[in-house]
């Protein structure tokens, strides 16, 4: 990560619809970027009426629950709550490329599995000689700025996006929690998040 003088500039702005397997439909401008400090194409989405202090997600690229709805994971339902609850109040959702944790799509799959096996999600990353979570946010932080963002409210319930965020000299005045998605099949997920990573998150049993 680096300091505060961080750069990026807004390549692209386009209106987009969206819409979700349940039926919510609503429009994003969609924005897209220069200069990120990864090389990546993330995107920005603005939703809602302009807020004094917008409400953000960071949502990590999950191939197989945003787009084909795999139950082993949250992300989905996620991605679907966060869209909705950002686009009622003024906000912006941050869709970053760092599939897996940032371990890329085929090892993500390795990684199922070993958890197959027997292993939870944090476990099978490092059996494979990767890094638990290896996710920076200094690129989610250009994008604020080049946005004109410098306070938010961020939508999650993993501690180190704040902590990363207010290090690259964003302003978070509070942590807003997700729902909580749990279902049998990524119910053991979503507890090695809690147990792990002191992620917010309340699991009954």
């Amino acid at each position: 990560m680096h300091g505060t003088d961080i750069g990026g500039s807004v390549r692209t702005r386009v209106r987009i619809p969206l819409r979700f397997g349940d039926g919510y439909a609503t429009r994003a401008e969609a924005i897209t970027f220069d200069g990120l400090d990864d090389g990546r194409e993330h995107l920005a989405l603005v939703l809602g009426a302009p807020a004094q202090v917008p409400l953000v997600r960071l949502h990590s690229e999950c191939l197989t629950g945003d787009v084909f709805g795999s139950a082993r994971c949250d992300c989905g339902p996620q991605l679907r709550e966060s869209v909705e609850r950002i686009d009622a109040v003024g906000g912006v959702l941050l869709y970053l490329r760092q599939e897996g944790r940032d371990i890329g799509l085929y090892n993500k799959l390795d990684a199922y599995a070993l958890q197959d096996a027997g292993l939870d999600t944090y476990q099978a990353n490092t059996a494979l000689g990767l890094p638990e979570d290896g996710r920076d946010y200094t690129a989610a932080a250009q994008m604020l700025t080049a946005l004109g963002i410098g306070e938010i409210d961020l939508l999650t319930n993993n501690p180190e996006k704040p902590r990363q965020l207010r290090a690259l000299g964003i302003r978070v005045r509070e942590t807003v929690p997700t729902g909580v998605h749990a279902t049998p099949d990524n119910v053991r997920y979503l507890r090695a998040k809690a147990d792990h990573t002191g992620h917010t998150i309340r699991l009954i049993g």
